[in-house]
């Protein structure tokens, strides 16, 4: 059983910076996109980065590029969301997530063929 640990999330004002761990464990991700999605209250929940099987090639959407950067120690099959210059926008439980097959980005999907973390608020006041 996959089981994914989100840590690092908390209140930051805008413009400060966080860091997100998830540790994956239960089963082998070596092969396997990892990423990070966002969710508000009453909205879907929204892909921000992932990273692919050989910790080098990611994907973000375009609202973080230039400002999280997404990375992963594939030697303990944790990833990590460094996010600079916040905004209250980012404000969102966020959510890690690891594909059930080695596949490709996970940006698109189906949430059911994904493992997810419990979630970790992030709150960037103004």
């Amino acid at each position: 059983q996959a089981q994914l640990a989100e840590s690092g999330g908390g209140l930051v004002q805008a413009g400060g910076s966080l860091k997100l761990s998830c540790a994956a464990s239960g089963r082998s991700f070596s092969s396997h996109t990892m990423g990070w999605f966002r969710q508000t209250p009453g909205a879907k929940r929204e892909f921000v980065a992932d990273i692919l099987g050989d910790g080098r090639s990611t994907n973000y959407v375009d609202s973080v590029k230039g400002r999280f950067t997404i990375s992963r120690d594939t030697a303990t099959d944790t990833i990590y969301l460094s996010m600079n210059s916040l905004k209250p926008e980012d404000t969102a439980v966020y959510y890690c997530a690891a594909d059930t097959l080695p596949y490709s980005s996970i940006r698109c999907r189906r949430h059911d063929m994904l493992d997810w973390g419990k979630g970790t608020l992030v709150t960037v006041s103004s």
